[in-house]
């Protein structure tokens, strides 16, 4: 695995897998694999997404470069509140199957793969941004989640993949009226419905940046909630203030994951073309596997399909998730 201590001058690119999976399941119409049936609806539209960011998206240019993944729901923010993220349902039935494919996918691309028990995706992207924020390098966040906003400023800006539009420390008081250091308490207070992050009854984002321009932050706001003339919002505050600050907890990313694939690793290389268009051939991907071709000038009768990825089989996980490098 190629290694490169990350520094001034360099571009780390973090992309957030999750927001492109279920941008790309929800954006296309159903697709399945026609040998077999087998749901690629997702695979496709992430691979798709993927290949947009490094060949058209020019400015990216990274010299580090990962897909980051939830591995599991259950982390240490249950342990905080038991019941965050305890409204979510399953996934849809047909993109169970896809998640280990799309895995298999970033490799393909000869993108670090990167998950870790106990942390979402959103706590590996916040170490990695600080870490490379200090040693001088731009990083860029791929993905649109509210909860990284809170990452912008000081070196680090977001890129929406959808809108296609970067979204920097103007972008973020734009859409909710504080500036990136204060989204933390604005989320504590306004609360997520789609996490269950709790916040305060009857505070929504717009009065939360009301309240946090006239008090400056979450403390000081409950520790001054009896001030608040209107009745009701003041109550609400005073009683329940914990709730507020255990829901500042839940939307806290963790910036010191103890990680388990160093900074430097994620150094990009030169990827390997035949084995993404072996990956491409045995999904069906037609029409990109020419783009890809194409672009890398490999003869498409050249490559045989990936074994591992044709017809009749079930893709395992790739082993180590981080692989996709060698």
């Amino acid at each position: 695995m190629p290694s490169r201590p990350v520094a001034s001058g360099d571009h780390v690119v973090l992309v957030d897998g999750s927001s492109y999976i279920f941008r790309a399941f929800h954006a296309l119409p159903p697709l399945t694999r026609p040998s077999d049936g087998l749901p690629v609806g997702a695979v496709s539209g992430f691979c798709n997404m993927l290949w947009k960011l490094l060949r058209d998206a020019g400015w990216v240019d990274p010299t580090h470069l990962a897909v980051i993944f939830d591995k599991s729901e259950v982390t240490f923010r249950k342990e905080v509140y038991e019941h965050y993220k305890a409204n979510r349902s399953e996934p849809p039935e047909d993109l169970i199957p896809q998640f280990p494919l799309i895995r298999s996918a970033t490799c393909a691309f000869s993108i670090a793969c990167l998950e870790q028990a106990g942390y979402e995706a959103d706590d590996l992207i916040a170490t990695y941004s600080r870490l490379a924020a200090e040693a001088g390098a731009e990083v860029t966040i791929v993905g649109s989640d509210k909860d990284l906003f809170q990452l912008v400023g000081g070196g680090v800006t977001m890129l929406d993949p959808v809108k296609d539009k970067r979204i920097g420390p103007d972008e973020v008081f734009e859409k909710f009226g504080v500036a990136p250091s204060k989204m933390i308490d604005l989320q504590a207070l306004a609360g997520d419905s789609v996490d269950n992050v709790p916040g305060v009854p009857g505070i929504g984002a717009k009065t939360a940046a009301q309240l946090l321009e006239e008090y400056g932050d979450l403390e000081t706001l409950l520790e001054r909630a009896h001030e608040i003339k209107q009745p009701k919002r003041r109550e609400n505050l005073i009683a329940n203030a914990d709730l507020a600050r255990v829901s500042k907890r839940l939307v806290t990313l963790e910036t010191n994951v103890p990680l388990e694939v160093p900074l430097d690793e994620l150094a990009v290389h030169e990827p390997n073309p035949s084995r993404l268009i072996a990956f491409l051939k045995a999904m069906e991907f037609s029409t990109l596997t020419r783009r890809v071709a194409e672009a890398t000038g490999v003869e498409i009768s050249s490559v045989t399909p990936d074994p591992e990825m044709m017809s009749g089989r079930r893709a395992a996980p790739p082993s180590p998730l981080r692989g996709g490098l060698g």
